[in-house]
């Protein structure tokens, strides 16, 4: 049975309520609300929604049988405190049958992610996993890193833990296998070999170094490589070299040595010894301070390709295995399943989980709780890992609390702010104008809730107050109309402006004009030195100004926000001018497709010089017939 891809899928049958005691809830009316969905339940298997009087989304569950699970929440005395804040919230449930528990519990995963729900445990990770692609629509495939939807034909190898842990087994693929790492238009318009083959980390096949059949035959020590046959990369290698030395072709025995002395290292630089285990993920949860810990190894091929720690939030009254039950689910929602998953502990509905899991994999998937051999000392450095892990975390929290409070202390605040947003612009003399916000919380940056403005009015675009002015008209006076209560949580507790007191007083006007007074402001201003002796100055909105000494930890800390909120902002102007760089004017020529627009840019060499060209040169361009040549002059010439 394959997985459900969306939701829109499934018949969903959502029933709408009276809200009683609005802007009080009690647990009566939830109760009444949950006791009407009841009336129309069926027995079969499905998820479940409870949804609060605004309509948004306070829980997901999943059950093999509705109706038995949901009754469960009208019994309100046998139901944790956390289950009963969410019943008192309840007003209305939105319920989506499916076929089988297991594609439930596929589809409670896929909606965790969705809604992030307040009373779902939640793994709380905006970062996708990094693979490795290795291409397969070229004659000479490409080696590279990808994020995201897996549009190209190839195969990928992951996931590997971070963006550096790809970095180095591609930095590896290359010194071992030579395998080429550019665009197919820079491989395309090569007529010399670049700095790469010189480096000896490509075969330069661009350039016909070396065949098409020798570049096929690295391509497969490759994926052997990836597919953990290193030990047979290994000795392919050495014999080659023997050869090649009985030969006396000492230049091409010196490479082999180089590529096998690069295998060797990587071997050895492994932090953990997984050789025999193939494909296997291991999990190990630790828990202290009323706070957890996942961690997670990820072995491919009997290669370790990294290990990442997790946090899953909302835990408070949930059980270890409930909560490594959910993290698995929801983990597996991006991330392809191995064979095998190694867990300290037995999770939750362990058998579900494995048969949901094998749905989506294709294949079968066991879940084990290593007792003895040498995968128990995998589990024993992964228990390790994962308290160390948490101790930073605590350590981290306990110093960021301390940071705040003393921050609150400073300029006077009425309490630690739960959500800070920080606003930055970036253009180039008005081109390619771009707002940015980022938002931090106790917890550190929230990167799912960061924000781009593109700048809708032109004449704004130069001008840093105008797009402010854009940027806040559109950020709060949605706000205002979609939350004017502020009871989503979304609303800032703080704004940190990047500027002086003209920025400051501009973004105060601004939302003033928009009927908003109560937002806290503070605007971070470089020093007389331009910041580079950390002399920034705070200045506030009573007009105090307000500076740190060099080294202090709330200096460092609205700093770091400063910084991010730059980062992104010069980030996403970036790719905007990159995505504009590589559009053409002759994109909007009606029947104009990829060749015809090729073949144009390489007679004319610009777009600009075949929207100029007469309809008699554009007639002498290879493959533009008459009518497409008239139907390009009459474009550009109406």
């Amino acid at each position: 049975m394959s997985h459900p891809q969306s939701p829109d899928r499934f018949h969903e049958d959502k029933a709408s309520f009276t809200v009683r005691g609005a802007g009080n809830p009690d647990i009566e009316a939830g109760v009444e609300a949950i006791r009407t969905t009841l009336k129309t339940l069926p027995t079969r298997p499905g998820v479940y929604r409870m949804q609060d009087a605004r309509g948004d989304v306070l829980y997901v569950g999943k059950a093999r049988a509705l109706r038995n699970r949901v009754a469960n929440y009208t019994q309100v005395d046998r139901l944790p405190k956390r289950l009963q804040r969410m019943v008192a919230q309840t007003r209305s449930m939105t319920i989506v049958t499916t076929n089988s528990e297991a594609e439930a519990l596929l589809l409670e995963a896929q909606l965790i992610k969705r809604f992030r729900p307040p009373y779902n445990v939640l793994l709380r990770d905006d970062k996708s996993f990094p693979f490795i692609l290795l291409r397969e629509d070229h004659s000479f495939p490409r080696v590279q890193k990808h994020r995201g939807a897996r549009k190209y034909k190839g195969r990928y190898y992951g996931p590997f833990a971070s963006a550096g842990s790809v970095t180095r087994t591609i930095n590896a693929l290359q010194k071992l296998f030579l395998l080429r790492s550019c665009t197919d238009s820079f491989f395309a318009n090569r007529s010399r070999p670049c700095l790469l083959f010189q480096i000896k980390r490509c075969s330069a096949p661009c350039v016909q170094r070396i065949d098409e059949a020798g570049y096929a035959e690295l391509v497969k020590d490759a994926q052997d490589f990836l597919g953990g046959k290193s030990t047979a990369v290994q000795k392919k290698l050495g014999e080659a070299m023997q050869a090649a030395s009985e030969a006396m072709d000492f230049e091409q025995a010196a490479v082999l040595r180089d590529r096998l002395k690069a295998l060797t290292f990587i071997q050895g630089s492994q932090a953990i010894n997984a050789e025999g285990l193939g494909d296997a993920d291991i999990f190990a949860l630790a828990t202290k301070g009323g706070a957890m810990c996942i961690q997670a190894f990820f072995i491919r091929g009997g290669q370790n390709w990294g290990h990442r720690s997790f946090f899953p939030v909302h835990t408070a009254e949930v059980a270890e295995d409930e909560v490594l039950a959910s993290f698995m689910a929801q983990f597996y929602e991006e991330v392809p399943p191995p064979r095998l998953i190694l867990s300290d502990r037995t999770p939750m509905e362990c058998e579900l989980i494995a048969q949901a899991l094998g749905e989506r994999a294709g294949a079968k998937v066991r879940i084990e709780v290593p007792q003895r051999g040498t995968r128990t000392r995998l589990i024993r450095q992964a228990q390790r890992n994962a308290v160390e892990a948490l101790d930073r975390r605590l350590a981290e929290t306990t110093t960021q609390a301390k940071v705040l409070e003393e921050m609150v202390e400073t300029f006077g605040l009425d309490g630690v702010p739960d959500r800070i947003e920080i606003y930055d612009n970036s253009h180039i003399q008005g081109s390619h104008a771009l707002g940015a916000m980022v938002v931090a919380g106790p917890e550190g940056f929230r990167k799912n809730a960061y924000r781009k403005f593109n700048m809708k009015n032109p004449e704004t675009s130069n001008d840093d107050f105008a797009m402010m002015r854009e940027m806040f008209e559109r950020r709060f006076g949605r706000a205002a109309r979609e939350d004017p209560d502020r009871d989503s949580g979304e609303w800032p507790d703080l704004v940190l402006i990047d500027g002086g007191k003209g920025q400051l007083s501009s973004a105060r006007a601004i939302l003033e004009d928009l009927g908003i007074e109560d937002v806290c402001m503070i605007g971070i201003a470089k020093g007389p030195h331009h910041g580079r002796e950390g002399r920034e100055i705070f200045h506030m909105p009573d007009g105090r100004e307000i500076s740190f000494p060099i080294n202090h930890p709330v200096l460092f800390y609205l700093q770091r926000l400063r910084d991010e909120a730059h980062r992104f902002a010069i980030g996403a102007h970036r790719q905007k001018r990159s995505k504009a760089i590589s559009t053409s004017s002759l994109d909007e020529v009606p029947g104009i497709g990829p060749s015809r627009k090729k073949a144009l840019l390489m007679h004319f060499g610009t777009a600009k010089a075949v929207k100029s060209a007469a309809l008699e040169d554009l007639l002498k361009a290879p493959g533009v017939s008459k009518a497409v040549a008239r139907q390009i002059y009459d474009y550009f010439h109406e």
